[in-house]
């Protein structure tokens, strides 16, 4: 028995670490709960409401102080009176009386006072706790009750209650506690106060103690009034007369004991799955223990280096400053040599010193002949002293200016000296990041980051719950378990191209930098979709005879720009009897005979008018044979055709074009079979994309819509279906989709009418051809099924 008791006593202190307050940091007395779910002591929280700048509130007596505690009367007393609830207010009474609820002396009681804000310590943020304060905030009956079992099994019986009721001499140990009565007696005062037949008689009894509680929680606005619903979207109990309240019309309220059942079945599910995995829980246990030892190993190493690096410096420094000091001895003697020597010289030209005495005595010489012998190298001596008289100036400069160090550098170098770190979390370039044939991520590191030696690029596929919807929870785990994040490990550069995707999907993506310090952040994620079919790779088609003075193509045949010339100049001299331009087509050197095909291109936003589509080879062809100058880019009434035929809906047009132009896309409405001379016109049946639908739409027309112009334009050709789409390629968001005739070859084509230029998408691969191949691995996460 003894055993069984001091297992669970064990088990009840390994406990006690989560009944601390977060403030004081001991066992919680009176918790109450904040808006974040945090239990806090009562005390402590107007200690903190205090320190923010908010009026000290009126406080209950804590339980086990003299103020709550009867048995601290007087000696002389024979028997306390029965304790009345004036004596004993409930807590939850006391905070309703006005606890939280401040007033400035000048403020009238309509106006509402403002929120208060509370900084809670484990969420390191400000709660806010409404107009009211604390008075919203119900205490946590149920952390009470724990608490008090805590006690008492940790205790063992070993601190006893004393009756409330006894002679301070002849006291005993209280035996009851009566819950309404909220005081603690022996057998002998219990029978006294609680007379067998009478109400009293009724009384909760419970186990003694000197805290009691409230039997159950009551609303804190509504006096009396029990908490019997849960409101879901508010995350807070509700009265019945809270639920009639405005505030919480359309949320999702459910009675109390379903919020009850509810929870307590996701604890209990949660609690089974953890004593499931108990192995994991012991294996990571384990590793934490080995990480904490490498942590204290390696911090030993780490001091170490530490010192030596810094004696390194230091001894570098020592030998630096030795090495200066010498240069500027050596300098220091070389310049007092010099002065050292001009005094010499300076010296003997004074009067019977030196030289001067010796040309004294050089005059007294009488023979010519050796006095002319002996004067020269006197006279060249002389000549010189006086051109030095003359021009007088120091052999070297004693100043020293040249021999001051600079170290404001270094200085700067030492106040920046610290531990080196790992790269911060890139920054992913949108602009040049596309998915193609492959995906093509481009990046940065910020310019206060530390350089990376190489990047870790990381990308899985996004996993869609069947039906639509993104996966959360517990099934959002098992989804990350089945599309696992695949990395390229050492990536140099700041690019990386991702091969072997699957076509129509959503690619999540991450980088990040590595360097001594290890691995940094990672970036934030980005989402790139995939083409709805295989990339196709062509050339624009020179065979059919360009017109060079309207229409250049680039030598590597993927942009044409149209310049309108002479034809166009000559035209306008019919510019006041009609509207007379001039179309210039330009195909693909490829023709498509089945399958599902995607490219893309891109418009300048300058170019007057180009129309981006498909349309057959043999239609193309005979177009393009047929006169090139229409009275109208878009419409023209006598184009020759059956108007029956123009109108039928049954066959599909053997062109399908979107038009272009001066910084918009034009999207038709409906059917629109015309085209003039041969000209394509648009397709039919369109099939607008959800953002357009919603009116993100600058200007409208009755025969479609204008868009702005994206970035790039994307197709795609289902010839089977005879369909063609048109995407915007940078999201991959539908723009059109239209039938067209797939009869026989269709080819892509581009049609121009005044000026304005069109390039070609690049495929990845291409670009990329150069790029060394990194390292392609899947990381395997480890995922367990919390239904076993």
């Amino acid at each position: 028995m003894m055993d069984a008791l001091v297992r669970i006593s064990s088990n009840m202190k390994s406990m006690e670490r989560e009944l601390h307050c977060p403030v004081c940091k001991e066992i919680v007395k009176q918790p109450v709960v904040l808006p974040c779910q945090h239990s806090i002591c009562l005390m402590c929280a107007s200690e903190v409401l205090v320190q923010n700048g908010y009026p000290p509130p009126e406080l209950p007596p804590e339980p086990n102080s003299p103020a709550s505690t009867p048995n601290t009367r007087s000696p002389h007393q024979a028997r306390r009176p029965m304790p009345s609830k004036a004596d004993h207010r409930p807590i939850d009474r006391v905070l309703r009386s006005g606890f939280g609820t401040y007033l400035s002396p000048g403020r009238r009681r309509k106006e509402p006072p403002h929120a208060m804000l509370f900084p809670c310590p484990p969420c390191g943020r400000e709660v806010e706790l409404g107009e009211k304060g604390l008075t919203d905030c119900l205490r946590n009956l149920t952390l009470e009750r724990i608490v008090e079992r805590y006690r008492h099994t940790v205790s063992l019986g070993s601190v006893a209650v004393m009756c409330q009721f006894c002679k301070p001499p002849q006291s005993l140990e209280a035996t009851k506690g009566c819950a309404d009565c909220r005081a603690s007696f022996c057998n002998e005062c219990f029978k006294l106060y609680h007379p067998w037949g009478t109400p009293r008689a009724q009384h909760e009894h419970v186990q003694p103690t000197l805290n009691f509680r409230p039997k159950v929680l009551s609303c804190p606005e509504h006096d009396q009034e029990r908490l019997h619903f849960y409101c879901r979207t508010c995350q807070r109990l509700l009265c019945p007369l809270c639920k009639l309240r405005r505030i919480h019309a359309g949320h999702k309220v459910a009675p109390v004991a379903q919020a009850y059942q509810t929870l307590k079945d996701k604890i209990t599910k949660e609690m089974n799955y953890i004593l499931a995995n108990q192995e994991m829980v012991l294996s990571q246990i384990t590793q934490l223990e080995s990480a904490i030892t490498q942590t204290e190993a390696n911090s030993v190493a780490a001091r170490e280096q530490l010192s030596q690096s810094v004696s390194d410096l230091t001894a570098l420094l020592a030998e630096r400053h030795a090495s200066l000091a010498e240069a500027l001895e050596r300098a220091r003697q070389k310049r007092g040599e010099a002065l050292a020597g001009q005094v010499a010289e300076r010296r003997s030209l004074l009067e019977h010193a030196g030289l001067m005495a010796l040309s004294q005595e050089l005059l007294k010489e009488t023979d010519p002949p050796c006095f002319v012998q002996a004067a020269r190298q006197t006279h060249s001596r002389l000549s010189t002293s006086i051109e030095g008289l003359q021009c007088f100036s120091l052999a070297a400069d004693p100043s020293f200016r040249h021999f001051q160090l600079d170290v404001s550098k270094e200085l700067k170098l030492l106040t920046d000296l610290q531990f080196i770190q790992a790269p911060l979390a890139p920054v992913i370039d949108t602009q040049k990041t596309l998915a193609y044939d492959q995906l093509f991520l481009c990046w940065r590191l910020p310019q206060e980051s530390a350089p990376a030696w190489h990047f870790s690029v990381e990308f899985r596929r996004r996993g869609v719950v069947p039906g639509g919807g993104a996966r959360s929870g517990i099934q959002g785990r098992l989804a990350a378990a089945r599309w696992g994040w695949q990395r390229l490990e050492e990536v140099g550069g700041t690019s990386a191209v991702i091969d072997r995707l699957e076509m129509d999907s959503v690619y999540v993506l991450r980088v990040r930098g590595c360097n001594k310090a290890g691995f940094g952040e990672y970036s934030e994620e980005v989402y790139l979709h995939t083409p709805p079919a295989p990339v196709l790779n062509f050339y624009l088609d020179s065979r059919w005879g360009l017109h060079a003075d309207r229409l250049v193509v680039s030598k590597e045949q993927r942009c044409a720009r149209s310049v309108p010339g002479l034809s166009l100049l000559q035209a306008a001299d019919l510019a006041l009897t009609s509207c007379h331009l001039t179309a210039d087509l330009l195909v693909g050197d490829v023709a498509i005979t089945q399958g599902r095909h995607y490219w893309a291109c891109s418009v300048e936003p300058g170019s007057y008018l180009v129309k981006v589509g498909v349309g057959l080879e043999a239609k193309l062809q005979e177009w393009f044979h047929l006169p090139q100058d229409m009275a109208s880019p878009r419409y023209d009434p006598d184009s020759g055709h059956d108007s029956g035929a123009e109108d039928s809906l049954d066959s599909p047009p053997p062109f399908s074009f979107l038009t272009m132009g001066m910084g918009k896309i034009f999207l038709p409405h409906g059917p629109n079979h015309h085209y003039n001379h041969g000209c394509p016109a648009n397709g039919t049946s369109p099939r607008r994309s959800p953002s357009i639908a919603n009116g993100n739409i600058p200007a409208s027309s009755p025969t479609g819509l204008t868009y702005p112009l994206p970035p790039r334009l994307g197709v795609c050709l289902d010839f089977e279906k005879g369909r063609v789409t048109f995407y915007d390629a940078h999201s991959l968001r539908p723009l059109w989709e239209g039938p067209v005739d797939c009869s026989g070859p269709v080819c892509p084509a581009f049609c121009f009418i005044g000026g304005g230029a069109l390039q070609l998408q690049e495929l990845v691969a291409n670009r990329m051809a150069d790029q060394t191949p990194v390292r392609r691995v899947t990381i395997q996460s480890r995922v367990t099924n919390l239904n076993n």
